[in-house]
């Protein structure tokens, strides 16, 4: 009897070490699961009467500055955007050469004509948690040197989350901006030392405007709650 109940004792205080061995490591586990992301190559919107000046978002119908997009642009936006969030540690992003394979012609008309359904889809084939779509306006490149610009960089772009299983906008990030001198307009003092009190390239600016827009990210946990 004695030995039944000896090992009984020892086989619950063996249970009881394992279980405080590996409850921590499974929650720990559990923490460490992130939802996956797809980003999508940023679109370049064009408008038909550049004279009105003003270009519409296809996605959120925010105004923006019509204006030029120096080519190449969108792919340095699209790495820039990559690393920033990537240096988040929010999500798991899956690579951009993967998301490009689902990204054909078709694909791509279809995402013209109607661009939450088509980016929904495109999140459902690659089997992620969210996807990331951008559009970019306006990419001017500055004219001149980082202490003296004949013209100013100017960029205008924003991005739209979207989450897969329900296909709602869960967020919106947006970047419109000329850089300007501080004697322009002494009210944008914190801005214009925010931007190292100098004339930036366009993608420098990209880069500030990012950091800045990336802030206001909520956290995955608040991301899948929102109703």
């Amino acid at each position: 009897m004695r030995r039944i109940k000896g090992g009984w004792i020892g086989s619950f205080l063996l249970l009881t070490f394992t279980l405080g061995l590996t409850i921590p490591w499974v929650h720990q586990a559990k923490a460490e699961i992130k939802p996956t992301l797809a980003i999508l190559p940023f679109f370049v919107e064009r408008v038909e009467n550049p004279a009105r000046g003003a270009v519409l978002c296809p996605l959120c119908k925010s105004i923006y500055q019509y204006g030029e997009v120096v080519p190449g642009s969108p792919y340095a936006l699209t790495r820039l955007l990559y690393g920033k969030i990537e240096a988040l540690e929010k999500f798991k992003i899956l690579p951009l050469e993967k998301v490009e394979e689902v990204l054909n012609p078709s694909a791509k008309k279809q995402f013209e004509e109607k661009p939450i359904p088509s980016a929904i889809q495109i999140g459902k084939d690659l089997n992620v948690d969210f996807i990331l779509v951008g559009y970019l306006f306006r990419f001017e490149e500055r004219i001149g040197s980082r202490i003296g610009a004949e013209k100013p960089a100017s960029v205008g772009f924003d991005v739209h989350l979207l989450r897969v299983r329900d296909g709602k906008r869960v967020w919106d990030g947006k970047f419109d901006e000329t850089q300007q001198a501080l004697s322009t307009n002494l009210l944008n003092i914190g801005s214009f030392f925010r931007r190292k009190a100098s004339w930036l390239t366009a993608e420098e600016l990209s880069s500030v405007g990012m950091d800045e827009m990336l802030k206001r990210l909520p956290g995955p946990k608040e991301l899948e709650e929102m109703p």
